[in-house]
């Protein structure tokens, strides 16, 4: 039931919704867990979720077509929804992979369940505004960031965000995300340690 409530406040604080809007969507979550390595949607399928991280991290990623590598475009952990927005709304093939880089652990609610919540409650539909407005807010700050923060900007961004992640994935995973080098992460953490 612990994983029910950690739910809930996740759902109360970002859309006020209330404990009669949550037992109504109660049916329509279900557990799925992931090993690591498991993929929560693959490059080309469509995204049949929108997850709620009770545990673990996941990366979406894309591949480059010359040289092969992997390069990461955004990143999910604990107490974070993961989807892959616009292949879960339109129900189109997605662009990019998304990718458990833990051992992990959501609770899912499809499409379709969503809809039944919007029609039932205004509460749940102004949820569906939230989340397509913060996962507008999140594709535009990847594109802003790139364009407008250092490095070293972007490193203490993801530190605030996703305070866990450094001690769950490998540093070239964090590297990719950032658009750098490992040497360049390298200097950037020497040169933070070294200011406190």
């Amino acid at each position: 039931m612990e994983e029910k409530a950690l739910l809930q406040q996740a759902l109360q604080g970002f859309a006020g919704l209330n404990e009669a809007d949550f037992m109504a969507s109660l049916p329509y979550w279900q557990t799925i867990s992931y090993k690591k390595g498991d993929y929560f949607n693959r490059h080309k399928s469509i995204c049949k979720h929108l997850g709620f991280i009770e545990e673990g991290v996941f990366r979406s990623f894309i591949i480059d077509g010359k040289t092969g590598e992997e390069k990461n475009v955004f990143l999910y952990s604990t107490h974070h929804f993961v989807v892959s927005f616009k292949s879960f709304i339109q129900q189109t093939p997605c662009d990019y992979h998304t990718q458990a880089m833990t051992d992990a652990r959501i609770m899912g609610i499809s499409l379709e369940d969503l809809h039944h919540l919007y029609r039932q409650s205004h509460a749940w539909e102004c949820f569906g505004r939230l989340l397509a407005q913060e996962a507008f807010n999140i594709a535009i700050g990847r594109t802003e960031d790139f364009l407008f923060k250092s490095p070293e900007e972007r490193y203490l961004d993801l530190l605030r965000s996703h305070p866990d992640i450094f001690n769950n994935i490998p540093l070239y995973h964090i590297s990719s995300y950032l658009g750098i080098q490992g040497p360049s992460l390298s200097r950037i953490r020497k040169r933070l340690f070294e200011k406190k």
